[in-house]
């Protein structure tokens, strides 16, 4: 059994780093000149320090007390903080997919605006208006550089840094181009990207609905292990007491690891893999080759 003097270092070393942690959460960290970090570093980074890591060390703290387990009070904490990524990204992905909708909307509303003669840089504020929702902000920072003397090209290339995505980069490429070398075919290229988007998008929807089984499915073993666990501890607390005991600690440490392991994999599978934006690095490079498939789309168009 634990002893008492051990529970109570722990216990205060609880209680301290939550002190901590508030603290930082009122007060902020300074500003860093270090590399930026990956996406999912900032995601951990803004939820530890955030109002989920307080609900973490909350419900830590209460099953320490309860339960005096210590394998239990960690592996609360890192399931409510890890809460969100069992969907396997299902928030992300719809973003993604509403993204890809409002793109297409918007290379179409461009085509049938440059239709009527209008040229790329009068056809890019007008078509803000029948712009969707996931893409009205990066619109309005492109529309707002236009109207600051902003080159085209370096404009839209800050455009295809907002969005962040590979099939808006294949769109905007193009844009990019004829913005220098201003050829002719624009319409029906942008019609034959709008149409390649649209196609990605049924796919994605479809992948997204035949995953989302998947995700329900990883959902369901957490909550079903959690609630039997939950259950058992304050049913029938003499079924599980063993756990109590060090090899019972280390016992529940093997249980809870390959419970991590089984829901990582099963996250996995219900991840959509984005494939390599076209359009990275400094604004001064990009460039200035039309890529292999606009080339094929352009040529078909003029």
């Amino acid at each position: 059994m634990l002893t008492s003097p051990l529970l109570a270092i722990l216990i205060g070393a609880v209680v301290g780093g939550g002190a901590f942690l508030f603290i930082i959460a009122i007060r902020g960290l300074p500003p860093r000149p270090a590399a930026k970090p990956s996406v999912w570093l900032e995601d951990l980074r803004r939820d530890v320090f955030g109002v989920r890591g307080l609900f973490a060390l909350l419900g830590a703290v209460l099953i320490l007390l309860d339960t005096r387990w210590v394998v239990a009070a960690v592996g609360a904490a890192l399931l409510i903080l890890f809460w969100s990524k069992l969907s396997g990204g299902a928030g992300g992905e719809r973003a993604a997919i509403a993204r890809l909708e409002g793109l297409a909307t918007w290379t179409e509303s461009l085509r049938d605006t440059i239709a009527g003669a209008v040229g790329l840089e009068q056809a890019i504020p007008a078509s803000l208006r029948a712009a969707a929702p996931a893409l009205r902000d990066p619109l309005i920072g492109l529309v707002d550089r236009l109207h600051t003397r902003v080159p085209l090209a370096a404009a839209l290339r800050r455009f295809a840094d907002d969005i962040n995505d590979p099939s808006a980069d294949l769109i905007l490429a193009a844009l990019i181009i004829n913005s220098r070398l201003r050829g002719p075919g624009l319409r029906d290229l942008l019609g034959a990207l709008s149409g390649a988007v649209r196609e990605e998008l049924d796919m994605r929807r479809r992948i997204e609905a035949q995953r989302r089984s998947t995700r329900f499915s990883a959902m369901f073993v957490v909550g079903f292990s959690v609630g039997v666990a939950a259950l058992l501890t304050l049913f029938n607390h003499k079924f599980v007491q063993v756990y109590g005991t060090l090899n019972g600690q280390l016992m529940l440490l093997v249980v809870a690891a390959l419970y991590a392991a089984g829901f990582f994999w099963l996250t996995k599978l219900a991840k959509f893999d984005v494939p390599e934006r076209i359009l990275i690095g400094q604004p001064s490079q990009v460039p200035s080759e039309v890529p292999e498939t606009v080339g094929k789309w352009q040529g078909g168009a003029g």
